[in-house]
Formats: C-alpha cells, sequence, structure tokens
C-alpha cells in the first residue's frame, strides 16, 4: 500500500560503497585534531518513501559518520555513490529536499513551542501557515504543550519539537543521530511511532541511528542496517533479516528481541584478549559473507525516471528570512516569563542600574581638590561599568542564537551576516535607549542640573552607548570561535582592560607614556570615549575648585592635557571616532561571520 503522500511522488535514497577517512580523538591532550581513520568501509543502503530504516551499532561503529556522509556534513575524504531517486545528493539538493535532526538541538529560550515552529526559515523563505504548524504539532503529539516555553519541555518533547522543525519544511527524506537517547522505554516507542505514522502518512523516508533498539519498536521499522567498525553486517529489510541471518547459521531464539541479539552479534566483545580477537574474527567473515552474497551493480538503475530531480525551491529570499528571524528576536525579548524579563532587563535597565550605583560612591563628591581628583576614578568606573554590562548581556543572550544559527547555517537556511543583522536592529536601539536612560542618570553626577547642557549630554551619550557596543561586538567576535561563554567573556575583558589601562587617562597618564605607545593609543575606542567623558566633566561644569588640605586643583586645560595629550576638546573628532570604532566593529563581524566556518568550529559546535 502506498503512503497518502503529502510529498507528491515516490523517492529512493540509495547509498553505494562508501568510504570515508575522517579524524578520530585518540584521547591525548595535545594530539590536536587526532589521527586519521577509516570509518567506513563500502556501505550500502536504500530507503524508499514511507518507509523507516534503522543504523544499527555501538558506539564507534560510523553510525554518525555515515549520517553524516549523506547529508553532505562529513568532515574528511568520502568515496562511494549517494542517490536520490538516481540523481547524486549534492549538499544544495540535500538541504532543498531533505532534513537531518542532530542529537543536540537548541531552542530560543522564551518563545513557545508554536512561536518556535512558527518562525522557522523554511525553504521558501516565508512565513508558516497557522494550519501546517498545527497540523504538525498534532501529528507529534506536542497540541497540548503547544503554548508552554520551550526551556520547560521535557526531553522527550524536545526531541519531538526538534523534529518537528524539520518537518514543516515537508522533507521527502529525513535523517536522525540516535533520537531516542536518553529517553525512558515509554517515549522512545512514543517518538518511533509517531515517525513511522508521519512516514506512511506524507511518504517521507525516514534515517534514523539507534544504539540500544527495544523490541517493541521493532515492529516500526521496514529496513535495518547492522555496523561494526565501519562495516555493513546486514543492510535490507527487516523481514529478510531474520531469514538472512538464520540462513547463515545464526536463527534469532525464541521471546528474544531481533535487534538486540543481531547487534550484539555484530558487536565487538572487549571483556577480554580472547574473545576480543574472536568477536573481531567472527564479525570480518560476517561483513565479508555479506559484501559477497548481496552483490550491488556498479551502475544504479533509476526504476522511476530519468534520474533527475528539480529543485522544488530557490534559495529563501535574505529579506524575507531577516523578517522571520526580527520579529522570532522580538518574540523572545517580549515574551512572559523569566528570559523574556532576563532579557529587557540586560537590554533596557542593566546599564542604568549600574550607572546608578555610582551615586552610592560619587554622590557626595564636591568641587574641591579631592572632589576634582576623584572625578577621574568616576571617569574610570564609567568607562569599566559600561564594558561590562557590554559584556554580561552579551554572554548572557547572544549564545541561544549562535547555536541556532550553527544549525540552521547547516540547512543553508541563511547567511551569519543575516542573522547578526537580525541581532543588531533589535540590539542598537534598545542599547541606545538604555543608554540614554543611563546618561540621564549618571548627568547630576557629571554636569550641573541647574545649567542643562545639550550638547554635554550628547557627548556623555555617545561614550556610554559606543563603550556598551564595542563590548557587545568584541563578545560577538569571540563567540563565533569560543564555545564558553565565559572564555569569550575573559579574552573580552583583557582587551578592554588593556585599552583602559593605555587609553583612557585615568589609570596612567598619555604623557608619561612611551611614544609609540601613545600613538598606538590613538586607533583603540577607549582614547575617544575617555575624553568626551573628560570634556564633559571638567570643561562641561564650571568647577569652584578649592585647595584642600594642601592640594591644589590644575587648571582643566593643564590636567586634559596630561591626561590626554591634548589641551583643547575636539568633540567632533571624539563622537565620529567612537561611533565610528561601533559600527565598523559591526560591519567587520557581518563580515567574518560571511565566512565559511572552519572545520575546528564546525566541530566545536556539534554538539
Amino acid at each position: 500500500m502506498k503512503p497518502s503522500s503529502m510529498i507528491g511522488s515516490d523517492y529512493v535514497l540509495e547509498a553505494h560503497n562508501i568510504y570515508h577517512t575522517t579524524e578520530v580523538d585518540t584521547g591525548g591532550c595535545f594530539n590536536g585534531g587526532g589521527q586519521s581513520a577509516l570509518v567506513l568501509k563500502g556501505v550500502h543502503l536504500t530507503v524508499h518513501s514511507g518507509e523507516v530504516m534503522a543504523i544499527l551499532g555501538s558506539k564507534g561503529s560510523g553510525k554518525r559518520a555515515l549520517l553524516d556522509v549523506i547529508a553532505r556534513r562529513s568532515d574528511g575524504s568520502s568515496r562511494g555513490q549517494v542517490l536520490l531517486n538516481g540523481a547524486p545528493l549534492t549538499k544544495s539538493l540535500f538541504q532543498q529536499r531533505c532534513g537531518y535532526v542532530t542529537h543536540a538541538c537548541d531552542f530560543i529560550p522564551g518563545l513557545t513551542v508554536s512561536q518556535t515552529l512558527h518562525y522557522t526559515p523554511t525553504i521558501l523563505g516565508g512565513y508558516l501557515k497557522s494550519s501546517k504548524v498545527r497540523q504538525v504539532l498534532a501529528d507529534l503529539a506536542l497540541s497540548q504543550v503547544s503554548h508552554k516555553k520551550v526551556e520547560n519541555l521535557n526531553i522527550s518533547e524536545k526531541r519531538r519539537l526538534a523534529i518537528g522543525i524539520q518537518l514543516v519544511r515537508d522533507p521527502v527524506m529525513l535523517l536522525l543521530d540516535e533520537p531516542t537517547q536518553g529517553l525512558d522505554p515509554l517515549s522512545a516507542y512514543l517518538l518511533i511511532s509517531i515517525l513511522s505514522n508521519s512516514a506512511k502518512k506524507t511518504g517521507c523516508g525516514i534515517l534514523l541511528s539507534l544504539e540500544k533498539p527495544r523490541s517493541d519498536v521493532f515492529p516500526f521499522l521496514d529496513r535495518a542496517l547492522f555496523l561494526c567498525l565501519g562495516g555493513a553486517v546486514y543492510s535490507g529489510g527487516t523481514r529478510a533479516m531474520l531469514e538472512y541471518f538464520h540462513g547463515i547459521g545464526f536463527p534469532c531464539p525464541q521471546l528474544e528481541n531481533p535487534l538486540m541479539y543481531y547487534l550484539c552479534l555484530s558487536t565487538v566483545d572487549r571483556r577480554s584478549r580472547d574473545r576480543f580477537l574472536e568477536s573481531s574474527q567472527q564479525i570480518e567473515a560476517l561483513v565479508e559473507r555479506f559484501a559477497r552474497e548481496t552483490p550491488i551493480p556498479e551502475a544504479p538503475i533509476n526504476p522511476i525516471g530519468s534520474g533527475k530531480i528539480p529543485l522544488a525551491y530557490g534559495k529563501p529570499g535574505e529579506l524575507k528570512v531577516w523578517g522571520i528571524l526580527y520579529l522570532r528576536l522580538l518574540a523572545a525579548t517580549f515574551s512572559c516569563g523569566y528570559a523574556g524579563m532576563k532579557a529587557l532587563f540586560l537590554r533596557l535597565l542593566a546599564l542604568p542600574a549600574t550607572m546608578g550605583l555610582l551615586w552610592l560612591f560619587y554622590g557626595q563628591t564636591g568641587d574641591d581638590a579631592h572632589g576634582f581628583f576623584s572625578k577621574g576614578g568616576l571617569i574610570m568606573s564609567v568607562l569599566a561599568l559600561s564594558y561590562g554590562v557590554g559584556i554580561w548581556a552579551t554572554i548572557a543572550l547572544f549564545p541561544p542564537w549562535r547555536k541556532r544559527f550553527c544549525q540552521e547555517y547547516a540547512e543553508g537556511l541563511y547567511t551569519g551576516a543575516t542573522m547578526l543583522i537580525a541581532y543588531n536592529t533589535v540590539s542598537i536601539p534598545f542599547s541606545f535607549i538604555s543608554s540614554a536612560v543611563a546618561a540621564c542618570v549618571l548627568y547630576p553626577l557629571v554636569l550641573d542640573p541647574a545649567n542643562p547642557d545639550g550638547m554635554t549630554f550628547t557627548y556623555l551619550l555617545v561614550a556610554l552607548w559606543t563603550s556598551f557596543m564595542l563590548a557587545e561586538q568584541l563578545c560577538v567576535m569571540f563567540l563565533l570561535v569560543m564555545k564558553s561563554q565565559l572564555n569569550a567573556a575573559i579574552a573580552t575583558s583583557y582587551i578592554l582592560i588593556i585599552c583602559l589601562t593605555l587609553a583612557s587617562g585615568t589609570i596612567r597618564s598619555t604623557k608619561g607614556l612611551p611614544t609609540w605607545l601613545q600613538d598606538n593609543a590613538k586607533g583603540v575606542h577607549t582614547k575617544y570615549a575617555s575624553s568626551l567623558l573628560h570634556t564633559a566633566t571638567f570643561l562641561g561644569r564650571k568647577m569652584n575648585c578649592t585647595p584642600a588640605n594642601g592640594i591644589v586643583c590644575p587648571q582643566p586645560a593643564d590636567f586634559l592635557m596630561e591626561r590626554l595629550g591634548r589641551a583643547n576638546p575636539q568633540e567632533t573628532t571624539d563622537i565620529a571616532a567612537s561611533i565610528a570604532f561601533a559600527l565598523g566593529l559591526c560591519a567587520f563581524n557581518m563580515i567574518l561571520y560571511l565566512l565559511p566556518m572552519p572545520r575546528f568550529v564546525r566541530r566545536k559546535f556539534r554538539e
């Protein structure tokens, strides 16, 4: 009986004579990427529309490597043929017509289940219809939790939601890496039964890997592939599997789970050296016998047609995808719940709150000599806190978007520049509003509230906003290659501490630096932001500085000359340079995220 296809035609996925070599971790601390090893050896498989095929094997047998080769995501060298209806399955074709659910799938906190599906970019590049989302939710038994936040889902619900993100795109073939790992028996049974029903209903072919299959999932499997050390012990229908092993002298005992029985048969026994040698020889014999008794033709014949599959859709429009990502960001930011409140606090209130803390230390600062020199500490605190809040907000909010980007980038849905444009379109207005509020909080400490000066307020606003943005963009840059938020924060902090020491004029006088360091300070954002704060503090307010305890106040012009290396303010240059540093780093990150991900980055964010 043919599946009631929503896809519209029958498809056949074939892999013939697959060999794959990649780097494996040898366990050492200083081995770099590891050593090259042959992880797949002449593997064959066939999956038809509406069928469920399981790749079975112990850890290290090559299950994930085979899925990666089929999905065109593998690192290393491969040879052999992967065909869809007789046509070579290229990376672009896989992204167009197939889906891949990896074991680790991250979601955006703050979004509900239905929002996560609704704001999923598709190959069409448009918005998903509500009817399609409701249908997928019903098929995956997620309708009851459709309004639940994704961070509150259990592991079974998260696994089904990850599958739903792929099913809304109507793939003709769906690959899943260990979908039942970590699930209890009932949840694993539910998941496999849902996949089987979905395959029969939509006509989608399912190819999944399993390490410890239970007997109750056997009726849902149409085909099975047993792998051991990269070789195929058996590949074919599950009913023919019992006859094949019975014919070669390994009948499955009654009341025994056939999947686990033959999985144990194709697993190396490592309990002792003798058992290891004996089981290895037996498995080699099984692999050779299967290869000998099931020859594969050199030129696979396509029984359906010409072997060419036209791409159903073009590449999604960047503008449409940007719109979806932008709405996804807004929905997560303004969501009710902890994640939404955290996002709003960090984007809007964290900077004003930290500036308010400065009132505890500088609220009673007067215009005497002690107060005059305390203003230098105030300027350093403002810069340091602006940088610190920028780092804090970024490492707390950006990593989930980075993880989601890494997954959707592998699916060819959009580029890193599109993701960053959407992120900055939300982040920049929020940071500007937050900086304006923080400048209002800080204004009475720096300027005379009785004589408001709009231009001087602008200096304060630009210094706060660009400092926050610079720290944010530096963190974004490091988070491209660093998986740990803490490491990215440490690297960013280290650079900014050097900048504060070198160019702020609050820790070390610029005039006291060697000439080459003074020249280098001109290429640092901190110099211009600090100059704006010095101008606002010492020239924007007429300080009636009186000597205290024998300490005499210097003239502001002399003080600025000593601290910053110039007596006269250059506000226009400082404003332009501060903004240029922040926006320039935004543009640099977009270029950086446009570049193809290096192999070590792809491997780092694989899980």
